[in-house]
């Protein structure tokens, strides 16, 4: 981080959620001391039932200092829960906020790319970085990257796809406000998908990084996993057809539906306009689709989405 102007660089407070996390939390823990960006605390919500996070948490924090590493106890009420139970914690104050997984790997550079690419953006809106991912399996070894999204991040896609990776996300203190002013991340089910969802509808501004700066690490307990492959396809598929992904878009839709005051003029036609196209006949979805201007990232997403919408599933 350039320093040569001497103004004293930006503070990260790291948000992670714990739970039964010993497996791989050392890797990470040790990844995250070894960042190249050192103006960071971390602060851990651990929800485990067991006390063997707790052990190996503290282990840590007598190693760094009760400064450096901050423990609190979860509310076990699910993951997005204790994310967002972090976020309005009025105890932690910070410059930008930072997301972290138990069981991921960080790369040294991960903060410093953030950082350095946030504070190209004006400070007072909301900013909301995310990046692309390297994926590897339990045993640490690299298996491909996460999709690279060739379309820029922004409402009308939040509100039909979540491209921002929570375990990726850095946000600014004026996303954070908004953030910790809505009720709502924890009823929707997913709250980094929330997250893309308000920053982008209240007119902050969504940067996303196509350098991967962390591994994503896929094994069997994963909660929420980079699903590829023909397997992956068949189980969205089903998942589409049961109507999963229209009701977690309904969620997404109440939860905004209270906040429909914050969202810019723009955003908000976009809004009604999709919120109305999910009614209706057939032709009239679609003309709701197209008068709302959502889009995917992929043809084959598009594609989907006006299936979905035929077949009102989307």
């Amino acid at each position: 981080m350039d320093t040569s102007n001497h103004r004293p660089s930006p503070h990260i407070a790291i948000l992670m959620g714990t739970y039964n996390g010993e497996a791989y939390l050392s890797e990470q823990l040790d990844s995250i001391e070894q960042q190249h960006y050192h103006h960071w605390t971390l602060h851990v919500s651990d929800d485990s039932p067991t006390p063997g996070t707790q052990k190996l948490l503290k282990a840590y924090q007598q190693r760094w200092g009760a400064t450096k590493l901050v423990i609190y106890q979860g509310k076990q009420q699910g993951f997005a829960t204790n994310f967002m139970s972090l976020v309005r914690n009025t105890a932690i104050h910070s410059h930008y906020y930072a997301f972290a997984d138990q069981d991921d790997r960080w790369h040294p550079e991960k903060l410093q790319r953030a950082v350095e690419q946030l504070a190209l953006e004006e400070p007072n809106q909301p900013l909301l970085y995310t990046a692309r991912t390297r994926l590897v399996d339990e045993q640490g070894q690299p298996t491909g990257y996460s999709a690279l999204h060739t379309r820029p991040p922004a409402f009308q896609n939040a509100l039909v796809q979540n491209i921002a990776s929570g375990n990726t996300m850095v946000f600014n203190q004026a996303a954070r406000d908004y953030l910790m002013r809505s009720p709502h991340g924890e009823d929707t089910g997913l709250h980094d998908w929330w997250c893309y969802l308000l920053v982008s509808g209240c007119g902050g501004r969504v940067i996303y990084d196509s350098t991967p700066s962390l591994d994503y690490r896929q094994h069997d307990h994963n909660l929420i996993g980079m699903k590829r492959g023909l397997k992956s396809l068949l189980s969205r598929f089903t998942h589409l057809w049961q109507g999963g992904h229209r009701e977690q878009i309904e969620r997404n839709l109440n939860a905004l539906a209270d906040h429909q005051d914050w969202l810019t003029p723009q955003h908000y036609a976009c809004y009604q306009r999709y919120r109305d196209s999910r009614s209706g006949s057939p032709r009239q979805r679609l003309a709701g689709l197209w008068q709302a201007r959502v889009y995917r990232q992929t043809w084959q997403g598009n594609l989907a989405m006006l299936v979905a919408a035929l077949l009102n599933k989307g």
